[in-house]
Order: structure tokens, then C-alpha cells, then sequence
């Protein structure tokens, strides 16, 4: 009986100190592109309060009967709403969530490949980008209807307002430039060249003296003045530069940027000229960040680890590591987002409890910066193995391949893919098949994983080092 009684004293402790904490009404999501699900964090508590469904993982979104959505991916929260907007690529989907309940209110289907939602500061409405054609897709809120196409430069990635909603810039994946849209007319005022044609990602200072864009492909950022509204820096931030977002730390302007190639996010202090002031390494391959309004935590989500990691950002310190569903990609702190601190409606329990194993993947030659990195799942009866290689030789073909060797010279026993490089020697893919099991015989008889070139057969990268 006393140790029945402990328990239960314990557990009033643990909820009286989540209703004192200033994050109670606070949650975090996660847009899950492997799972298809929306992960819910409690951030007074660091803890996983459950997944909303929004489709099936994979391989079931392959089938030619799938109902769901497909590639679950952007996110953005209005805290005047309490909605929470998810974009899903493969099906071509807006889904409006209320935070309250976790139940979908409506989906709404778009053109090709949508990206990302963004709200109008005024919350009436959501202007998405539509990559996979050349417009954004404004909906109205109350309607819960696409009203009208913007027509912007090919492949948008991403819209971000000035604070006041009267100016909308628009970053491209395909083209490099930045569109400014004048926002009650929906025209085009003016066009920024930028230094490289893939930005999947872009966002406003709090003040909306600076917009921020990622460039994916060349590991840089870049930084536009709104005053001039032209480009006043670009930061080389390293490989595969995926979010980034603005935070007042100590009452400085930060700007926080992931770098998924080298698992590190980078502060950068905007009154020192954008100077670099901290790096904090965090887990495989960091992807969306948001910090809370504060600016004393910062939330990143783990693509390659399916996992979210709170950040101090008065110590630049991991604190919490949290489990969540399978590859996040866009993550969003919304402030003020339940009423009732402690439902669960309409939420599931984390399904995914198979773990997601990294594999680094070295250079040989240890004068050589080349590196990869892969993530493989178990996905139902096959296994999805996402790769990501970078500073190998543009423009070349290499093979992926599993070794039976104990040590090297090793033997390339199975091959997983063959891809080719791009013009900087990166690659970024995914292969399914038989990775852990192989005509009934245990991986455990594979012994490494390389990466060879596929026309002279040298092996480049090497799990061993």
C-alpha cells in the first residue's frame, strides 16, 4: 500500500509541476514523412503525448487503392485559430488539424507537390507552395477552400511574410531567385537574384528586418535586408543547410540554422554581421527547428534518428532527446496551442518501435572529405534504406553495396543502388529491398557497407573507419 500510495503521490508531483511550467499550454509537431503521422511533444515535459494518423507508413502508400496522405511533410500553427496546417507531397493535401482536439477539420487537395503552408499574419488565410508547378495556392481559413493561384517563378519552396502581411517572399527549389508578392494583389513586385536555384526553405525575423533563405544544395544561406530588399549576406553554413528560423537569446537577435550534413545546428549573431557565436552537435541529420517564443529552448527535429531534441538555448545544451515517428521533417513550436493541459484525444500511441539504424559511411583515403551517411528502416516486409553522400566526385557513378569481407580489400556481396552524383558530388536518395534480410539469411553475415565507384570498382567509402 505505501509503495501504491508513493506512485501516486509521484505522479501528482509530475502533473502539478507540467501545470506550473510556462510551456504547459504549449505543444511541439512534427511532420513524420516515412510514418505519415503528426508527432505531438509536450515541451513542459519533454514527452511524447501520441501521433495523429494522417496515412498509412510505407509500403502501404503504394498500393493503387490507398485512401490516406502520402509524404507527410510541412507544418505551420496559428496560435489565433489553434489549426495546424499539414502539407502532404505525395497525395497533394492540406489537412487543417485543431490543436484542441488533435481531429482533422478538413483536407483540402492542391496542385503537384505541395511544400509548405505558411498563414497570413492575420490567420485568414494559408498560402501554400506548390513545388511541383509554378503558383502558391491561397486558402481561406473560414472556407477551408483554395480561393486563388499565385503565379510565382517555377518549383515554389516556401513563403514567409513581412509582420505586417503585406509583403510575401517566396523562395524557389528549381529557380534561383526570390519572388516579393504584394499581398492584396497578388502580384509579383519584384524578383532577387540569389546564388543557387534550390531553397526549400525561408523565414522572417521577428521585427521583419531580415528574411532568411536556405540553400540546400550549396550549404549556404542567405540573407535579404527588407529595408532594400536586396541580398546583404550569404553564409557558407555547410552540407545539406535544411531550416532555419530567428530567436532573441539574451535579448540578441539570433539566427539558428540546421546543417543536416554535418549533424550540427550553427548560431549566428545578426547584430555582429551574421558572425558565427555557437555550434551545438545534435543527432543524424537535423531537418525543421522552431524556438519557443521565450527564446529560451529550441526544438529540432531528427530525420535520420525519428527522434525530436530539445535545445537550451541559454547553454547551447542538448537537454532531452524524445522518440517520435519515422523521418520528421518540418517542425513547429505552437505557443497557447490546448486549452486542457492534459488531453490526449485523438491521438495514438507511437507505433514505430523498431529502431532506425544510422550507418556513417568514410572516406578510404583519409586525405579525402567524402561522406554518407544512411538511415535504414524496417518498413513492413522490406526495408527503406534513405542516403545522403556528399563531397564525392561530381557527375560520377557509384554503387552502394553490402561486404562480407572482415576487412579490406572487401568484396561488394550485395548491392543496394547505383546513383550518380551531381555537379557538386552530392546525392541524396532512397532504395527499398531486403537490407537486413536477405534470401533468408541474416545481415549478420554482411559485415560492412560500401560505397564503390561503379566504373573502376574501387571502394571510396567504408562503414569500418
Amino acid at each position: 500500500m505505501k509503495t501504491i500510495a508513493l506512485a501516486v503521490m509521484l505522479n501528482l508531483v509530475g502533473l502539478i509541476t507540467a501545470a506550473q511550467s510556462p510551456y504547459a499550454h504549449d505543444r511541439v509537431y512534427t511532420g513524420n514523412q516515412v510514418s505519415n503521422t503528426v508527432s505531438v511533444v509536450d515541451p513542459s515535459t519533454n514527452k511524447l503525448l501520441g501521433e495523429i494518423k494522417l496515412g498509412k507508413p510505407y509500403p502501404n502508400v503504394l498500393s493503387p487503392l490507398y485512401k490516406g496522405q502520402a509524404l507527410v511533410h510541412g507544418l505551420r500553427y496559428s496560435q489565433e485559430k489553434k489549426i495546424l496546417a499539414v502539407v502532404s507531397i505525395g497525395s497533394n493535401a492540406v489537412t487543417l488539424i485543431s490543436t484542441e482536439t488533435n481531429q482533422i477539420l478538413k483536407t483540402i487537395y492542391v496542385g503537384r507537390s505541395p511544400h509548405e503552408p505558411t498563414f497570413t499574419p492575420d490567420s485568414k488565410q494559408i498560402w501554400v507552395s506548390v513545388r511541383g508547378e509554378a503558383y502558391i495556392s491561397v486558402i481561406d481559413v473560414e472556407k477551408m477552400a483554395e480561393i486563388r493561384r499565385v503565379p510565382v517563378a517555377d518549383g515554389p519552396g516556401m513563403v514567409s511574410f513581412t509582420p505586417d502581411g503585406k509583403l510575401a517572399y517566396v523562395c524557389s527549389s528549381f529557380t534561383p531567385e526570390v519572388d516579393i508578392v504584394d499581398a492584396a494583389t497578388y502580384t509579383i513586385v519584384k524578383k532577387i537574384p540569389v546564388t543557387s536555384p534550390f531553397s526549400p526553405n525561408i523565414f522572417t525575423s521577428p521585427k521583419g528586418e531580415w528574411i532568411a533563405m536556405t540553400h540546400k544544395d550549396t550549404g549556404k544561406v542567405t540573407i535579404i535586408n527588407t529595408a532594400s530588399q536586396s541580398v546583404a549576406k550569404v553564409i557558407t553554413t555547410g552540407a545539406i543547410t535544411n531550416h532555419v528560423s530567428f530567436s532573441y537569446v539574451k535579448n540578441k537577435l539570433m539566427m539558428l540554422v540546421t546543417v543536416g550534413g554535418e549533424n550540427k545546428l550553427r548560431v549566428f549573431d545578426a547584430a555582429q554581421d551574421f558572425k558565427q557565436t555557437d555550434t551545438v552537435n545534435i543527432g543524424a541529420l537535423p531537418h525543421g527547428l522552431w524556438p519557443s517564443p521565450d527564446g529560451k529552448l529550441l526544438y529540432v527535429g531528427l530525420e535520420f534518428a525519428d527522434q525530436v531534441q530539445a535545445v537550451d538555448l541559454q547553454t547551447m545544451k542538448v537537454i532531452s532527446t524524445i522518440q517520435i515517428g519515422q523521418s520528421p521533417q518540418a517542425l513547429v513550436y505552437a505557443a497557447n496551442a490546448v486549452t486542457n493541459i492534459n488531453t490526449k484525444s485523438g491521438l495514438s500511441a507511437l507505433n514505430d518501435t523498431a529502431s532506425t539504424q544510422v550507418i556513417a559511411l568514410n572516406a578510404v583515403n583519409t586525405n579525402q572529405k567524402s561522406h554518407g551517411r544512411l538511415a535504414v528502416r524496417s518498413i513492413g516486409l522490406a526495408d527503406l534504406v534513405e542516403q545522403i553522400f556528399t563531397s564525392l566526385q561530381p557527375n560520377t557513378s557509384y554503387t552502394l553495396a553490402l561486404s562480407r569481407s572482415e576487412k579490406a580489400p572487401f568484396s561488394s556481396d550485395y548491392q543496394i543502388n547505383t546513383f550518380d552524383t551531381d555537379a557538386n558530388g552530392k546525392y541524396m536518395g532512397q532504395s527499398t529491398g531486403l537490407v537486413k534480410t536477405i534470401n533468408g539469411v541474416d545481415s549478420k553475415s554482411f559485415r560492412h557497407v560500401i560505397l564503390t565507384d561503379t566504373k573502376t570498382g574501387n571502394v571510396v567509402l567504408s562503414d569500418q573507419l
